[in-house]
């Protein structure tokens, strides 16, 4: 027999007691320790989500717009008649009260035409009393009194003219306010229509702004505003006008804010943000990042209801501000999902945690 062969079946019955030995070895052996199998009952449980209970709250929703200071009134102050300086109470910057003299005129001839005027309605009632007396004696005609009550009406109204001259010559402020530039001397001579001085009234001040054709709809004379200065004041006022007319080259609407301004600090044409109210909604706030799209692309929240079930509500973001988000769209009363709605379906059944319990139990686990 080769010598090959041998080998081979010395190792074939080697191979054969080594398994036996394995096999039927000491019975006492402690047998090999298995890993449980894998508990796949958890996996049968709905996905926990974290909830918060919202309410729908009115909000008014804000409109920020650029705008600017302006007064209230600005006027220039005319001579009404002429004649030479004699006497200027005012500077640049003086304030000045309505009916206060700011400048006077030479009266020239003024007075004596008035002196004429009155000695001559004198003579005029005079005339115009005898021939009552005659006419109720029948001495007159009733159209020679009607001509001598003519000339006694003439008489009056030439006084009244006189009058009206003279008191031209003491140029008044015609309101409250502050002489912004004044525009002649003592000793300048001026025609009716000259400019004497410029007057403005800032008290109230108005902010003035452009609201676009689709939202000046939304506003109403009244309603309240406030204003940001670039000085980083902030005054309140409220809706004193809107413009019935839109601007031809922008389209827009001319909406003025009346604010107080007892002090004058607030000066013509200062740079303003303007906050006006465009309407007041039914709106809940939310974090930004609930928010989500369906599989229509439709932006809204995720909901649970009475049976904990996920409800996807389409909304309307109606406004923003650094507390949030303002949507509409919602229910009254609603439990939004606000952790793990990205993981959930609508009309999949969850197990809801409210945030107020997570908030309790981190409370307990710091203490």
């Amino acid at each position: 027999m080769k010598r090959s062969v041998i080998f081979a079946v010395v190792l074939a019955v080697v191979a054969v007691g080594w398994v036996l030995s394995g096999q039927f070895g000491e019975s006492g052996a402690a047998p090999e320790v298995q890993k449980a199998p894998a508990d796949l009952t958890a996996l049968d449980e709905a996905p926990a989500v974290r909830v918060r209970a919202s309410t729908a709250q009115a909000h008014a929703v804000v409109d920020l717009l650029r705008g600017r200071s302006e007064a209230n009134r600005l006027v220039e102050i005319k001579s009404e008649t002429d004649g030479r300086i004699i006497e200027l109470a005012i500077e640049d910057g003086t304030r000045v009260k309505q009916g206060e003299v700011i400048a006077r005129l030479s009266p020239g001839d003024r007075p004596a035409r008035l002196a004429e005027a009155k000695a001559l309605l004198a003579q005029r009632k005079i005339e115009y009393e005898a021939d009552q007396k005659l006419s109720k004696k029948g001495f007159r005609a009733d159209t020679t009194l009607a001509a001598t009550e003519a000339s006694l009406q003439a008489a009056e109204a030439a006084v009244t003219i006189a009058e009206v001259e003279l008191g031209y010559t003491r140029i008044q402020a015609p309101f409250d306010g502050v002489v912004d530039r004044r525009m002649v001397e003592i000793g300048d001579f001026v025609d009716r229509g000259d400019a004497i001085a410029e007057l403005v009234e800032l008290d109230p001040i108005l902010i003035v702004t452009q609201v676009n054709e689709r939202d000046v709809q939304r506003l109403a004379i009244g309603a309240p505003g406030t204003a940001r200065l670039m000085t980083g004041e902030t005054v309140e006022g409220h809706i004193r006008h809107i413009s019935a007319v839109a601007d031809e080259a922008t389209r827009t609407f001319r909406v003025e804010l009346e604010v107080p301004n007892p002090e004058g600090t607030i000066a013509d044409g200062m740079t303003a943000e303007i906050a006006l109210p465009l309407s007041r909604v039914q709106a809940h706030l939310v974090s930004p990042a609930i928010l989500t799209l369906s599989d229509s692309g439709l932006i809204g929240v995720k909901a649970v209801d009475e049976n904990s079930r996920v409800v996807f509500h389409p909304v309307k973001i109606v406004d923003t501000d650094n507390q949030g988000v303002w949507i509409s769209g919602l229910p009254e009363e609603v439990t939004l999902i606000t952790v793990g709605q990205e993981y959930v379906g609508d009309g999949e059944e969850v197990r809801p945690i409210p945030e107020s319990a997570i908030e309790e139990r981190l409370k307990d686990l710091s203490s």
